[in-house]
C-alpha cells in the first residue's frame, strides 16, 4: 500500500530528517520551463512538488499537475488561493485555513465549498494552518487574502497562533513570507513556533539564497519550500539540496 504523505512527513520529521518542496506556479512557467524545473527536482531529488498559488488566472494547473504526473514520481501536493485550485490527478492537497488572518473567506468560507469536491475525489487532504508572516511589503498572498500578515518581530503572536491551529486539530504548520518577498520568516518566528508545536512545520516565501535557507532549517523548518529563486536560478535549489543532504547525512551513518 501506498504511503501517505502526511504519514510520511511525520515519519521525516520524527527521525528528525529535513525535506525541501519546489512550489511550482502555473502562471509563470511556460513549458519548456516547466521541463527544465521538473529534470532540475529530479536530479536534486525534491521531497514534494506545490502547485498553486496567491493567484492563478490561467487554465494551466490541470496541464502542469498532468506534466507532473507524466515526468516524475515525485508527490505532486496542491498548495491551493482558492476553492476552484483543486485537481484530482494529484496527490495530496493542503487544506489550508488562513488562520493568521480574520477573513471568514480563508478560515473556512472557501473551504466550505471545496469539501464536497474533495470528498469525492482520491486526493489525501491535509488539514494545514497557514500564517502569512510580514516580509517588508505586500505580497500576492496578502494582497489577494485581504489580511495582515503576523510582524515579523512578533514570534510569540506566531507561536500562539500556530498553537491554537495545532489544538483545532491541524496536522501542518505553514510559515509563509509570500512568494517573492523581501524577507523570510525571521529564525525568532521559526524557532519560536517549532518550540511550541508538535505537528511538522513548513516554512517558505523569500528564500533566495543558501544562507536563508540554512537559517531558516537550523530554526527549525522541517520542510523548506522554495519558488521564485530556484526558478530564477536553478544553481540554487542544487545548493539547498545539497545542505539539506549535509544536514541529513549523519542520520544515515546507522
Amino acid at each position: 500500500m501506498k504511503t501517505k504523505i502526511f504519514d510520511h512527513i511525520q515519519g521525516q520529521v520524527k527521525h528528525n530528517r529535513k525535506g525541501i518542496a519546489l512550489l511550482i506556479d502555473p502562471d509563470d512557467l511556460t513549458d519548456q520551463e516547466l521541463h527544465a524545473a521538473l529534470n532540475n527536482a529530479i536530479e536534486n531529488k525534491v521531497d514534494f512538488l506545490f502547485v498553486g498559488g496567491s493567484l492563478v488566472t490561467s487554465d494551466r494547473m490541470s496541464h502542469v499537475i498532468s506534466v507532473i504526473k507524466s515526468c516524475t514520481t515525485i508527490p505532486c501536493v496542491i498548495f491551493p488561493g482558492h476553492a476552484m485550485q483543486v485537481d484530482g490527478n494529484a496527490d495530496a492537497i493542503l487544506f489550508l485555513s488562513l488562520i493568521s488572518g480574520r477573513n471568514p473567506e480563508l478560515l473556512i468560507g472557501q473551504q466550505v465549498i471545496a469539501a464536497p469536491i474533495l470528498k469525492r475525489s482520491k486526493l489525501e487532504v491535509i488539514s494545514t494552518g497557514y500564517l502569512l508572516v510580514n516580509s517588508g511589503k505586500p505580497t500576492s498572498a496578502s494582497y489577494i487574502s485581504n489580511s495582515m500578515p503576523i510582524p515579523n518581530d512578533k514570534p510569540s503572536i506566531a507561536a500562539s497562533t500556530a498553537l491554537a491551529g495545532e489544538m483545532l486539530g491541524m496536522k501542518l504548520m505553514y510559515l509563509d513570507a509570500g512568494s517573492g518577498a523581501d524577507s523570510p520568516v525571521s529564525t525568532k518566528v521559526i524557532r519560536t513556533v517549532r518550540n511550541t508545536v508538535e505537528c511538522p512545520l513548513i516554512v517558505g516565501g523569500g528564500i533566495n539564497h543558501i544562507s536563508k535557507a540554512r537559517e531558516a532549517l537550523n530554526a527549525g523548518a522541517d520542510i523548506l519550500v522554495v519558488g521564485n529563486g530556484a526558478q530564477k536560478n536553478l544553481a540554487f535549489l542544487n545548493e539547498v539540496s545539497e545542505l539539506i543532504h549535509l544536514l541529513n547525512e549523519p542520520l544515515n551513518v546507522n
